[in-house]
């Protein structure tokens, strides 16, 4: 086992400063914390399957760009031990902005639809029309789905039964839709209309419908459907609207496509704000709750909720079970990147080196 030198410093480091913005992408917080760890502070890390977590790893480190993750991951691609080859290259960054961290779940739902509209089947999946791309931000929710600018357009994928089912769809960004002749058609996160994301659990908490413990997707999905009229004003109250693409050509016993356009690994995949950790990062986390998951895992996707250092969203695969173990998730804990050990010191000021 390859141990190296490790040492816990922490430090203050004003945003702005031209180390941290060459090495993190996007606007951040005003202030960030960074602690650098040492592999004996993760909780678990001995008892990981280090294995699977650099399978994954490889699956998207060629397309990390910078010269020194190209490096890291032409290593990888000789044949390391899993573990020695973390330990070896990287040292764990505990990144904090000042917000608790949270964990969530996402899957890849399964739905029935038709290529041609229905009685049953008359709630379409749109691709992205080109004024949407042009346009930020474009129309909201109810606009789009009231004014009819999508119809006679050549933007329809699919039809679906259950417009309950495709919002949340839109919230998982990817999926897979039942034809009648038996087939699958897969679809992927295409862009959205550029508004931003509003939570409609929090919306039903905020109105005294339901505690914050009592919330998930099916509780949600329940209500809406118990309650037509208010159930479709609820959906409004997220303006964000997501458009898809095929992407069939994703074979069946793979994830779908992540943020690094790559198929995803259930549990060994996690979403994350990239403002703070780059996509294809190592991240390990340490999720508390009725479950504990404490993993070393791969960032390689994004979602619009998931904003902040602390904050989270793990994949936990395709179907109706995978939605039931993720719909569930809420649960704090904490949450440090691999970073290459130049790039984990070089976060720091000289007086803390």
């Amino acid at each position: 086992m390859v141990v190296g030198f490790y040492r816990r410093v922490t430090c203050a480091v004003r945003i702005g400063a031209l180390a941290v913005a060459s090495l993190l992408a996007g606007p951040v917080a005003s202030e960030v914390k960074y602690d650098i760890l040492s592999f004996d502070q993760l909780d678990g890390w001995d008892q990981d399957d280090h294995a699977a977590a650099f399978q994954t790893f490889l699956n998207t480190c060629k397309d990390m760009k910078d010269p020194d993750w190209r490096s890291i991951c032409a290593y990888a691609q000789s044949g390391p031990d899993p573990r020695e080859f973390f330990e070896l290259l990287f040292r764990p960054v505990l990144i904090s902005d000042g917000q608790e961290a949270l964990f969530t779940g996402y899957f890849e739902p399964e739905l029935d639809g038709s290529l041609t509209p229905d009685d049953r089947f008359r709630y379409p999946v749109y691709k992205m029309p080109p004024e949407a791309r042009q346009t930020r931000p474009w129309l909201t929710r109810r606009e789009i789905l009231e004014t009819g600018v999508m119809d006679g357009r050549g933007l329809v994928i699919a039809y679906v039964d259950d417009p309950v089912e495709l919002f949340f769809l839109q919230i998982q960004g990817s999926g897979r839709i039942r034809l009648p002749e038996g087939r699958a058609i897969r679809v992927g996160y295409r862009g959205s209309n550029g508004h931003d994301y509003r939570s409609i659990g929090q919306e039903l908490v905020r109105r005294g419908v339901y505690e914050p413990y009592q919330v998930s997707a099916e509780v949600i999905k329940n209500w809406v459907r118990r309650n037509p009229f208010q159930g479709q004003e609820l959906l409004y109250h997220n303006p964000s609207y997501v458009f898809f693409r095929e992407v069939s050509r994703v074979p069946a016993d793979k994830g779908p496509l992540g943020a690094m356009n790559r198929s995803i690994t259930t549990l060994r995949t996690v979403a994350v704000d990239p403002a703070f950790i780059p996509l294809g990062a190592p991240v390990w986390i340490e999720k508390a709750g009725q479950k504990p998951l404490h993993r070393l895992m791969i960032a390689q996707d994004t979602g619009s909720a998931i904003k902040g250092a602390q904050r989270a969203d793990v994949f936990f695969g395709t179907g109706d079970n995978a939605g039931r173990e993720a719909g569930t998730l809420r649960d704090p804990g904490r949450l440090m990147v691999l970073m290459p050990i130049q790039r984990a010191y070089a976060l720091l000021p000289e007086s803390a080196i």
